[in-house]
């Protein structure tokens, strides 16, 4: 087994089959990415997890289910819940009933996902809602930091009640771009003391709540020319030397266009992978790409351990140590036990 295995995939279907298996047994990946078509019902979902870590226990099986718009699964019991900005609109109101409606989405949200199975999701956002842009919207909790901060704290809070780890994102911040880095590579002409004294205050006063961050695909040239996932000056020096951080560290979805374009060049999965771990990222997510017979996840899976052994990246122990720590440490809830427990049933009761 190696010392690291960064990668997370996804998988094509509702099932496993023979070609998710065996590269979910390579010992380069870490996780698995689950999306709205791996969902039927809560039965197979929870078998589909079962299925995962039959193969091996120690894989980090995680969604991006924040609420409102991003909320992979929604029907056979699943609560919906708002989006974000719904608890910023009740902060205005009532600042303290906010902050508890908000520890009653991230329990509600964790104890709903971990008795089906899954380990971590992709939650909460801490971009500032500075109003232009489309992909983050109402997903921002508030434009202010302090808000943001306050909110996201309270909903990580809910998460680790459900026994759930949680991934605070975009660092240092998306909400200021109107690009979608999806489809384009999105450019913040701020310079790094602006940034710092706005929207990065968040990751600074939840230095110590965050389990997990995810850099944002966008580039900062007053920084670096390197989006923020690529760049060893944003997440060696300032988010883990200046800012503190001990947590993990994810890179978006390299198979957004805003993941491979660096500068000039166009890289490979297997490029951008390798780029990424050896700027300071602990796992690569790479979504999408097992459909079609999953070419890509293998070329991903195979250059990365030919850019390893060409020392272009280097398997890091404390990555290792920091992915295993996001898993759960407690038994979920079975659902029909979930459906009954009090102190869910109270969070359900304080949803905004």
């Amino acid at each position: 087994m190696t010392l690291h295995s960064p990668v997370v995939l996804d998988v094509a279907g509702t099932t496993l089959d023979a070609a998710d298996r065996r590269r979910l047994k390579h010992p380069l990946v870490g996780g698995v990415v689950l999306f709205a078509r791996n969902w039927e019902s809560r039965a197979q979902l929870t078998a589909l997890t079962s299925q995962i870590k039959a193969v091996r226990a120690d894989l980090l099986i995680c969604v991006d289910h924040e609420g409102g718009r991003v909320q992979r699964f929604r029907t056979d019991g699943f609560t919906h819940v708002p989006a974000m900005r719904t608890l910023g609109e009740l902060w205005m109101k009532d600042p303290l009933t906010a902050t508890d409606a908000a520890t009653a989405v991230g329990h509600v949200l964790g104890a709903e996902l971990r008795a089906c199975g899954v380990d971590l999701s992709f939650a909460p956002v801490l971009d500032l809602d500075f109003g232009g842009s489309t992909v983050i919207g109402d997903r921002a909790f508030h434009r202010d930091p302090r808000v943001v901060t306050m909110l996201a704290k309270s909903v990580a809070h809910g998460l680790l009640r459900a026994g759930m780890a949680h991934c605070g994102k975009h660092f240092p911040g998306h909400g200021f771009v109107k690009a979608d880095s999806h489809t384009e590579v999105p450019v913040d002409k701020r310079t790094l003391k602006a940034i710092g004294s706005d929207d990065m205050r968040p990751y600074e006063w939840l230095s110590t709540t965050l389990t997990a961050v995810m850099p944002a695909h966008v580039v900062y040239p007053k920084v670096d020319g390197n989006p923020a996932g690529f760049s060893a000056r944003w997440l060696k020096d300032i988010l883990r030397g200046q800012i503190g951080f001990t947590g993990a560290v994810f890179s978006d979805d390299l198979s957004m266009a805003g993941a491979r374009s660096i500068g000039t060049q166009s890289l490979t999965y297997a490029e951008a992978a390798a780029l990424a771990l050896d700027a300071g990222c602990d796992m690569v997510l790479l979504c999408n790409q097992s459909l079609d017979g999953g070419g890509a996840v293998d070329e991903l899976l195979d250059g990365l351990d030919e850019a390893a052994s060409r020392k272009l990246w280097q398997p890091d122990p404390d990555s290792e140590r920091r992915r295993q720590a996001l898993l759960p440490q407690t038994a979920p809830l079975p659902w029909d036990e979930l459906m009954h427990d009090p102190v869910y049933q109270r969070a359900l009761e304080r949803l905004p």
